[in-house]
């Protein structure tokens, strides 16, 4: 069992027993969370954790492990949610129609980062940057008037094949207490989606490709004098990255049945993936991974968290204000900032330097 896990995870230990159990109780949840809360909200909570391990996970690729700091990462997450909405929302419904989507997709978005990585990363990182943010404002402007093909600010509602549909009951009588619906059978295709795409990139980030990845991050100008080309390993590192991306934005227009640019391509969406790297520990995936669980959850629950706490203290003089549920935002800033503060390296780094 212990070697079957140990090639599960490329060799790859998450460095410390109490990170090894939250991703244990994360994965275990995840998997039976549709039987022990069968209610709309947690699943739909759980399918989006899902689908940002897998797209926190693509941005560690390229920030973690490269050292490449880019603003335009949630563009390739909305071109796999495009790619696999226009087919669907033109008439073409069908398994073969998400293939073709989320291959396209994919494809596009590896050859879009490869474009946008050879042209900027001949400048200095600020300018990488400030490029890659150039493009983010390009391509939501493209989404916005490019009405035809996007559905412009509306975005694209569509149909899903019919055993994705609500409608659609794969067993007659529910099983252990829960409808085995359409609704349940899109969750598992993102859970076992996102599962195998994180045991992917464990791969490829521990591979000797990897390994070369690392070598750049630390020391470009050496891994340049051993040989290495530093921008065609870029270049590649980011095109896969984005290749991934897409597949994680593919499987969130399944989640919807939607996609716009709120949805996928808002700046909003690049700052949660952001938070979840730095949250959880750059260069890790594992810290990426938690940092998900942390934020989708913050978004998901810490609002009416809060609001059950200041109705419990409604007879105190100040805290019902300090912690009114309109105010999570800075609740969720605050958390951000100690987490920050305390752990500087994310939650996996920090336990991970602890321990040695």
């Amino acid at each position: 069992m212990r070697v079957l896990v140990w090639r599960l995870l490329s060799g790859d230990r998450p460095g410390h027993r109490l990170v090894s159990a939250l991703l244990l109780a994360v994965l275990l949840g995840l998997a039976v969370l549709p039987f022990a809360l069968p209610g709309t909200k947690a699943m739909a909570a759980a399918a989006r954790i899902c689908i940002f391990i897998v797209l926190a996970g693509s941005y560690d690729m390229v920030l973690g492990y490269t050292g490449i700091v880019s603003l335009a990462h949630a563009v390739f997450f909305a071109i796999g949610a495009y790619a696999v909405a226009i087919p669907l929302a033109h008439g073409w419904v069908g398994w073969d129609a998400v293939a073709v989507g989320m291959a396209g997709g994919a494809v596009l978005a590896a050859v879009v980062a490869a474009g946008i990585t050879l042209l900027s990363l001949r400048v200095q990182a600020i300018f990488f940057s400030m490029i890659t943010l150039a493009a983010a404002s390009l391509a939501q402007v493209l989404a916005t008037q490019w009405r035809g093909v996007t559905g412009g600010e509306d975005g694209l509602s569509f149909s899903v094949p019919r055993a994705l549909s609500p409608s659609f009951r794969l067993l007659r009588d529910p099983l252990f207490g829960v409808r085995v619906d359409g609704r349940l059978l899109t969750y598992y295709l993102i859970f076992v989606a996102a599962l195998l795409l994180f045991l992917l990139m464990l791969r490829i980030v521990n591979s000797p490709f990897g390994r070369v990845l690392l070598a750049i991050r630390e020391n470009a100008f050496r891994a340049e004098a051993l040989g290495y080309r530093t921008i065609v390993y870029r270049t590649l590192a980011s095109a896969i990255a984005a290749g991934i991306a897409a597949l994680a934005g593919g499987l969130m227009a399944l989640l919807l049945r939607y996609t716009g640019p709120d949805a996928t391509l808002s700046f909003s969406v690049m700052v949660d993936i952001l938070l979840m790297v730095v949250i959880g520990g750059m260069g890790t995936l594992y810290g990426p991974a938690l940092g998900a669980v942390v934020i989708v959850l913050a978004e998901y629950y810490l609002q009416p968290a809060l609001q059950a706490v200041s109705a419990a203290l409604a007879g105190w003089p100040v805290l019902p204000l300090i912690l009114d549920p309109d105010r999570w935002l800075l609740w969720l800033g605050l958390l951000f900032v100690l987490i920050v503060y305390f752990l500087p390296a994310g939650i996996v780094g920090s336990l991970r330097r602890r321990r040695g």
